[in-house]
């Protein structure tokens, strides 16, 4: 089995619709800081990840910390948008017996960070 958190930092420097697509699992449940309901399934978790990247993903995107469990990780992280709002954030990613990610949930602060990146994220959404 890949290592599904090494994978994931290799597509965050990186990122393609072909890495993403490999790491998920067809029934992967995506957790949004913004959207009240999981969004269910590859294709729909594909297009917040995707977005997500493009917003957040940036030069200064870093991961500062790392907690594993047999099969979930929790990756904190920062990032700057625009020359002044600060986004501290945490990816919370479970993954199956075969490496393929199936649960993914976000959690973005501080509120102004939040209120920032929900329409930068529905811009992208809307491309």
């Amino acid at each position: 089995m890949t290592d599904p958190i090494a994978a994931w930092h290799d597509y965050m420097h990186a990122p393609s619709a072909d890495t993403l697509a490999a790491l998920l699992a067809e029934d992967v449940v995506f957790h949004s800081p913004a959207v009240h309901m999981p969004q269910v399934g590859k294709a729909v978790t594909m297009k917040y990840l995707s977005a997500a990247a493009e917003v957040l993903g940036g030069d200064d995107f870093t991961y500062v910390g790392e907690w594993r469990a047999d099969r979930s990780a929790v990756l904190e992280f920062t990032c700057t948008i625009g020359d002044a709002i600060k986004v501290d954030g945490v990816d919370i990613i479970g993954w199956d017996e075969d490496g393929r990610i199936v649960s993914f949930k976000v959690m973005i602060r501080p509120m102004k960070a939040l209120n920032t990146v929900v329409p930068l994220m529905a811009a992208a959404l809307a491309r």
